[in-house]
């Protein structure tokens, strides 16, 4: 079960909105809605959680580039809403370098013989590289465990970065209790 909201900084506090994500596909959908809930070009954090498996902070300031925050990536990217979150930069990926390699795989064939060629290994061999390349069809070999992002995105709000790392249950609640937000959170949760 996921839980979406936004917290909009205005001249008297945070504002909070719930938010439903379903037309959100990309990042970039994601910034946009953050915007339109800005007032004044100002700070629009917004809030996804997956309960209890993790949850990711995006800030929108103005027109600046989103600062992203994501407390599990692996678990995130098993998530269609954390996968909106882990950008090719923020992994570290070169943009697109995930369709070129499953491209590159698809010509040459998993099991690493050209078309045609018989497979070297019996089928009952099951060596320890073959169990390995079992698992990169999913992707998530390339996403780390763990926090991943901009772990300062909330300390000039008052949460310092090694408060939000650790955070896990209830974190999006902790969160707003820094910023002076809870009771606000609290009415669109």
């Amino acid at each position: 079960m996921y839980f979406a909201a936004l917290l909009a900084r205005t001249e008297d506090g945070w504002e909070a909105s719930d938010t439903d994500l379903d037309d959100v596909e990309t990042l970039s959908d994601l910034t946009d809605l953050a915007r339109e809930a800005s007032v004044d070009e100002d700070t629009v954090l917004v809030f996804i959680e997956q309960e209890d498996a993790w949850f990711g902070v995006i800030r929108v300031d103005g027109e600046e580039d989103p600062r992203i925050y994501v407390s599990n990536a692996s678990a995130a990217a098993r998530s269609s809403y954390g996968e909106i979150l882990l950008t090719d930069e923020l992994l570290g990926r070169e943009p697109g370098a995930e369709d070129s390699i499953a491209a590159l795989e698809e010509l040459v064939g998993l099991d690493g013989t050209e078309d045609g060629e018989p497979d070297a290994t019996p089928d009952n061999d099951n060596t320890i590289e073959d169990n390995d390349n079992d698992n990169d069809d999913d992707g998530l070999d390339a996403v780390p465990a763990g926090p991943l992002g901009d772990t300062g995105v909330l300390s000039d709000l008052g949460l310092p970065e090694a408060e939000l790392l650790m955070l896990r249950t209830d974190a999006l609640v902790e969160i707003a209790d820094a910023l002076g937000a809870a009771e606000v959170l609290e009415t669109v949760r």
